[in-house]
């Protein structure tokens, strides 16, 4: 990492006079797609063109940033730590690009794909700077993405938590949603007052209702209680968080929703946690309104990395 920081210097600093910003965008697709072929699809090159500036890149920076394997290309731990630099500086690119076309007549109606707690959470309070640039597009947000397939057409992008296993589709990830065990801070103080602080055997669980039974925060609850019966179940993020502001138990919940709630984190790491994925029609993807509407989330994401991502204590 070291070696990283000497060698690339994202705000500021001078880079290397042989560092090509098409080695960056190579590097950054290799490392989202895990194969040549994926990656010299989504930039239109050849594969030997794009091995090259891969290849290049590894020279000028003096370190491997992949390991090559026959089944694709993984991120070496230096891969690793450069990628979120390189994405500064894609995101800083982006944002210039789409100040420079902001008012040329971007128009038109984009169906997004996004879960309900991303879209009223982020995207919403964010969404007036973005139509400040482009007035004449249409966003029409949906937030039941259970019945809205990207390969049938349902949408033309999505931010999403699972990524699509079928589809003709463009994938980034983004960053990921971090969860930890939340109360209200009357539980979180009289739970204080027990003689093990580490069981969860006299503890009150607030649980999913059986039509979620498969997200991974049910999953972990159903694995703590043990077949014994939660106090509540829910069916949405928004009444898990309700229910855990009445005092109603423990509730396994996104970090930043939580503590935008003034909820009190018991467990910052439970080993729950998702991707974040942007998620485009492949054949939309050079659309320049798609093409503006998925740079502000991507760059809305990357913003909110950390908050997304860490818990409180983690953030100040």
């Amino acid at each position: 990492m070291d070696n990283i920081e000497n060698q690339l210097s994202i705000i500021g600093k001078q880079l290397p006079h042989d560092l090509l910003w098409d080695d960056i965008k190579a590097f950054l697709a290799v490392a989202r797609t895990g194969t040549l072929s994926a990656s010299a699809q989504l930039l239109n090159l050849g594969v030997a063109t794009l091995s090259r500036r891969v290849d290049r890149l590894e020279k000028v920076l003096k370190i491997p940033l992949f390991v090559r394997h026959q089944s694709g290309y993984r991120l070496t731990e230096d891969g690793r730590d450069l990628l979120e630099k390189a994405e500064v500086m894609e995101a800083a690119a982006l944002a210039l690009a789409a100040g420079a076309s902001a008012a040329t007549g971007v128009s038109g109606k984009l169906r997004l794909a996004t879960a309900a707690n991303l879209a009223t959470g982020m995207i919403l309070p964010a969404l007036p700077k973005f139509r400040a640039n482009y007035p004449d597009l249409l966003v029409e947000v949906v937030t039941d993405i259970n019945s809205v397939n990207l390969h049938r057409r349902d949408a033309d992008l999505a931010i999403r938590m699972v990524k699509p296993e079928r589809g003709n589709l463009i994938l980034r990830r983004l960053g990921t949603l971090g969860y930890g065990l939340y109360s209200n801070s009357e539980y979180a103080l009289k739970r204080k007052e027990q003689i093990d602080y580490g069981s969860f055997e006299n503890d009150e669980f607030i649980s999913w209702c059986e039509a979620q039974s498969h997200l991974p925060a049910a999953q972990w609850v159903e694995r703590v209680l043990r077949s014994r019966q939660p106090a509540v179940t829910t069916s949405s993020l928004a009444t898990q968080v309700a229910a855990a502001k009445a005092g109603l138990g423990l509730a396994v919940l996104p970090h930043y929703l939580a503590s935008k709630a003034g909820l009190t984190c018991l467990v910052p790491d439970i080993g729950v946690e998702q991707p974040i994925y942007l998620v485009i029609q492949s054949d939309l993807a050079q659309s320049r309104r798609v093409r503006v509407l998925a740079d502000f989330l991507s760059d809305l994401v990357i913003k909110n990395r950390t908050k997304l991502s860490d818990p409180p204590e983690k953030q100040q």
